[in-house]
């Protein structure tokens, strides 16, 4: 889901943003070892094994119907590892908020997460370049009878709005003037279609690829088309990657190369759009270019 930060707030985090420090202190203060010297893909092939640090959210990382953990970013992770010399991979499921305290703490070796990044995140660890990029849209009752295509829509019609726990879009929304106490917070986007398709509220944001998904065999909601949310007066653009331990950057370098060569060939692709990602999800933005 798309995030951004706010640094006075003290709810829930937002799942693909800031993982505040508090956090980050609390799993150190643990007893957690530093990290293991040396080159960390040589020891990786050592192993012949690599951890990747998962959130359990569809369709990013998750355990499927037959209990296998799977998604784009595993599915990613296991294709360029392989390619690295690594035949195996080993998920380790956590709550997004442990994703980078796991990974500087050593609990895994990479955040396999579709896991947003930003300026705040690359203070601290390192990333590869998005794989996807993500614009926001809206779960609304077939027709869209309230016309709503943007935040500003929202906050001009009054119309009752809804979003996922965690959800960055709930900070779109008070950035477009949508007063943060009047936002519904449902478990969710399983739970926001059932409240728009009963009337409960009128709409429900999400990403992009997630109101697509959601929406796919109803009869009585549809998404609205993807746009970019505006903050600061800026359009926004999200794009999700995998994280790595700052001191691990020759093992990001070589893992970025592969995906370079894989986003080339087509095959990125043809493994993303098994999860409902489309071409217009692909990018070529950086991770630099993010992080700034």
């Amino acid at each position: 889901m798309a995030r951004t930060d706010r640094r006075h707030r003290t709810g829930p985090l937002r799942r693909r943003t800031l993982l505040l420090g508090s956090a980050a202190a609390a799993l150190g203060a643990a007893g957690c070892t530093r990290v293991a010297s040396g080159d960390a893909l040589d020891r990786l092939r050592s192993q012949g094994v690599v951890r990747l640090g998962i959130a359990g959210e569809v369709p990013y990382g998750y355990v499927d119907e037959d209990g296998e953990f799977t998604g784009e970013a595993p599915e990613l992770a296991r294709a360029v590892f392989r390619r690295l010399g690594i035949e195996r991979v080993q998920p380790v499921a956590t709550d997004f908020a442990s994703l980078i305290p796991g990974l500087n703490s050593q609990q895994f070796d990479v955040v396999a997460a579709g896991m947003y990044i930003n300026k705040e995140r690359c203070e601290q660890v390192i990333f590869s370049d998005p794989e996807y990029r993500m614009l926001d849209s809206f779960v609304v009752r077939k027709g869209n009878p309230r016309k709503l295509r943007s935040y500003e829509d929202v906050v001009r019609t009054g119309a009752r709005l809804a979003t996922g726990t965690g959800y960055a879009q709930l900070d779109y929304a008070v950035a477009a003037g949508y007063p943060e106490k009047d936002v519904v917070i449902l478990q969710d986007q399983v739970a926001g279609l059932n409240a728009v398709e009963s009337g409960r509220v009128d709409v429900f944001a999400a990403t992009a690829l997630t109101a697509r998904l959601v929406v796919a065999k109803s009869g009585r909601a549809e998404a609205t088309a993807p746009f970019a949310p505006v903050v600061d007066g800026r359009r926004k653009t999200d794009g999700g990657g995998f994280a790595f331990r700052p001191t691990d950057r020759a093992l990001r370098d070589a893992f970025n190369a592969e995906i370079h060569r894989m986003k080339k060939s087509g095959e990125l692709f043809r493994i993303m759009r098994r999860f409902g990602f489309t071409q217009a999800e692909m990018t070529t933005l950086t991770a630099e270019e993010l992080c700034r």
